[in-house]
């Protein structure tokens, strides 16, 4: 990119729009590409660039629209498409629900090479259509073609984004407590539990009522696997009380289905408020989850953070479950906003 005089420019290749403000009008008046003719010189002046930009072939340089269009091309993403270059940028717009996983490490990676900017929504992000998911542009309007190199060979094999859409899936859902059981109190979780699953595919095949029994607890939990549950949700029993029993049910459960009971719980207790005492854990292929009663009086909790991942079919570890400290402190908003806020950015 060279910068001359207007009156030197003719039969040069403009390399950036030139934009005019006048009489309610605003807008490019000669684009990038065009060249440059006598005639313009005079239009150019009215509105004020006695200088312009024009290209010099073989500099080794990339305009900021073919970096952004390169830069793009680098990060397919499936159920999603790129919108652009406008303003420089290509952004990548959802087209369907999911959630978005992000490569941290390589995204930092990207963004500190000389120049190029991609941000992200957070990794894990809950997506819905529409939904923005991340944006490219280099800051210059041009840059080394070396740079925009960088970023390909080091997104080479690689997804640096990923847009998992949400599997459908069969619910069995097993409320336990006496108080419940025996008609003491009314169950209010099962309306909380069908609204917050009725945001994504499958259904609920199933809801029981459980004493504060093991081996019923146990029983119900089977048959709902027997009918083609995929997903086991317990409310109730999850605080250290001695008569809270569903983590010995869940354990027992996958004793009985010939799993290793040691290993059904992967942690009983996130580093997230509230939500604290939530459970997480597997029979086999099948996600559990015990909900504390914090999902019955506030509107979001962990409960709300964890489904997007089970119903996209990423299995939980340990580390997801330490990272979720990091954000791991709701605000507690007199109007709840989530997820466009701080809460569960793990």
């Amino acid at each position: 990119m060279r910068k001359v005089n207007v009156e030197d420019a003719v039969g040069m290749t403009l390399c950036h729009d030139l934009t005019a403000m006048r009489d309610g009008f605003k807008g490019a008046i000669f684009r990038r590409g065009h060249v440059i003719e006598e005639e313009d010189i005079p239009q150019m002046l009215d509105i004020g660039k006695r200088m312009v930009y024009v290209w010099e072939e073989s500099a080794g340089e990339i305009h900021e629209e073919d970096a952004a269009l390169r830069m793009a091309a680098a990060c397919p993403v499936d159920g999603a498409h790129y919108e652009g270059p406008s303003e420089g940028k290509m952004v990548l717009v959802a087209d369907r629900e999911g959630m978005l996983r992000v490569d941290v490490a390589l995204l930092h990676q990207i963004d500190a090479i000389e120049d190029v900017t991609i941000a992200t929504l957070p990794d894990h992000y809950p997506v819905q259509p529409g939904d923005r998911m991340a944006s490219m542009r280099i800051v210059p309007l041009v840059t080394k073609e070396t740079n925009i190199e960088q970023v390909e060979q080091l997104t080479e094999g690689k997804k640096l984004i990923d847009f998992l859409p949400y599997r459908p899936l069969q619910a069995g859902v097993v409320i336990t407590g006496s108080e419940v059981y025996t008609g003491r109190i009314r169950d209010k979780f099962e309306p909380i539990v069908r609204a917050k699953l009725s945001a994504y595919p499958g259904e609920i095949i199933g809801v029981d009522i459980c004493d504060d029994d093991v081996d019923m607890i146990v029983s119900a939990a089977k048959g709902h696997i027997a009918h083609g549950a995929d997903l086991l949700i317990f409310s109730g029993g999850m605080s250290v009380d001695p008569d809270d029993l569903t983590p010995t049910a869940i354990r027992r459960l996958a004793e009985e289905m010939g799993e290793d009971p040691d290993e059904a719980i992967l942690t009983h207790g996130v580093p997230s408020q509230p939500g604290n005492m939530t459970l997480i854990g597997y029979i086999g292929h099948i996600p559990v989850l015990g909900v504390p009663g914090a999902a019955i009086t506030m509107p979001t909790t962990i409960f709300d953070v964890v489904l997007p991942q089970i119903y996209a079919g990423e299995r939980f570890t340990m580390e997801d479950v330490i990272r979720l400290s990091d954000g791991g402190v709701c605000q507690l908003c007199k109007s709840c906003h989530y997820p466009n806020c701080t809460f569960g950015r793990y």
